[in-house]
């Protein structure tokens, strides 16, 4: 009989207490902050850096970035085999800021020109 009791209240408690409750609060909506974005491209030769890139492209990815965040682009032009095994490489790099996106493309633009510049006149 005890047994039969002490079962039953438990039944009873575990049944009481599992019941779902209303739940009343607020949902909260996160938004995604970019911050630091810095775009790094390595190419072998002219026709790789007019087909990889395009300034547009560029433009997109930046869009996405918040105010006033620093932003930075590198591009890594590899060169022929050294004496030593090793490739050369040459490599132009910018950093600005996400308030200055239009200057800050003008500077992609400037580099994009000197490297294909420099592997126009390497041959």
């Amino acid at each position: 009989m005890k047994n039969l009791i002490t079962s039953l209240a438990l039944v009873v408690t575990i049944l009481g207490f599992s019941q779902s409750k209303s739940i009343n609060g607020m949902v909260v909506k996160e938004m995604t902050k970019v911050e630091n974005v810095s775009i790094t491209v390595e190419v072998d030769s002219a026709e790789e850096i007019k087909e990889t890139f395009k300034i547009e492209s560029i433009k997109e990815i930046l869009e996405s970035s918040s105010d006033n965040e620093t932003i930075g682009f590198k591009i890594i032009c590899n060169g022929d085999k050294m004496s030593n095994g090793k490739k050369s490489h040459i490599s132009y790099a910018i950093e600005g800021n996400s308030d200055d996106i239009e200057g800050f493309l003008k500077s992609v633009e400037k580099i994009r020109s000197s490297a294909i510049n420099y592997y126009k006149n390497k041959n």
